[in-house]
């Protein structure tokens, strides 16, 4: 997966002669939290956050009235508050390296640029839909999870034996416990077979080792 396939294309974008009460005004009514901010030949030049707009004001403004405070963020141009050391990526960046970099430097979007302009932008939002992707939260089954020394063939032996007795995995992914060295902990969301049944087959594997095993049904908040 690229983070051209999550990040949203052609995102709406501010600049850098508007006020800081415009910028507010199309985040609140787009339900943004990062408006990036190009100068007229289209160049990627700053980025407006939350975290941004809290410098717009004076330290204490607990004297300002509510109009004080709208006027003078009227006067404030979006240039002098916007993050301008900015950290961007390219469509065809694979979507993990988008999310270490965000972690790493603790941000909570990347702008993406093509051939030096903007074509999109990544967030944590979008991340966290791809992890709910990646793990089948939406997808009912039987919940498995197995430790696993790290070797090869222990994945295989492990997919193998739910296979052969018709079970099949909609969903699965790996991580390296920090805590158990040498190890391989499988996140599975398995259909097609019955809960006894899946946890005998796994028990009967001398490599895996069952965390926790659940059923899962499907969930929407519609």
């Amino acid at each position: 997966m690229l983070v051209k396939h999550r990040m949203t294309p052609d995102p709406i974008c501010g600049h850098p002669e508007m006020s800081v009460t415009e910028a507010q005004e199309i985040m609140k009514a787009n339900g943004f939290r990062h408006l990036p901010i190009l100068d007229e030949s289209n160049n990627l030049v700053g980025l407006i956050t939350f975290r941004s707009l809290l410098t717009a004001l004076p330290s204490d403004v607990s004297n300002f009235s509510r109009f004080e405070i709208s006027y003078t963020l009227s006067k404030i141009k979006v240039h002098t508050v916007m993050v301008k050391n900015i950290i961007t990526i390219e469509p065809d960046t694979p979507i993990e390296i988008a999310a270490r970099i965000m972690a790493d430097e603790r941000i909570g979007c990347l702008p993406v640029l093509e051939n030096g302009k903007l074509v999109g932008i990544i967030t944590d939002n979008d991340l966290f839909n791809v992890m709910v992707s990646l793990l089948g939260a939406r997808i009912p089954g039987i919940r498995l999870t197995v430790l696993q020394p790290d070797q090869t063939g222990a994945i295989a032996r492990l997919t193998t034996a739910i296979a052969n007795e018709g079970g099949y995995l909609s969903v699965c992914v790996g991580y390296y416990p920090p805590n158990i060295p040498d190890h391989w902990i499988s996140v599975c969301k398995v259909q097609n077979i019955e809960e006894e049944r899946l946890a005998e087959i796994i028990n009967n594997l001398e490599d895996a080792k069952i965390l926790n095993i659940r059923q899962v049904q499907e969930h929407n908040h519609d």
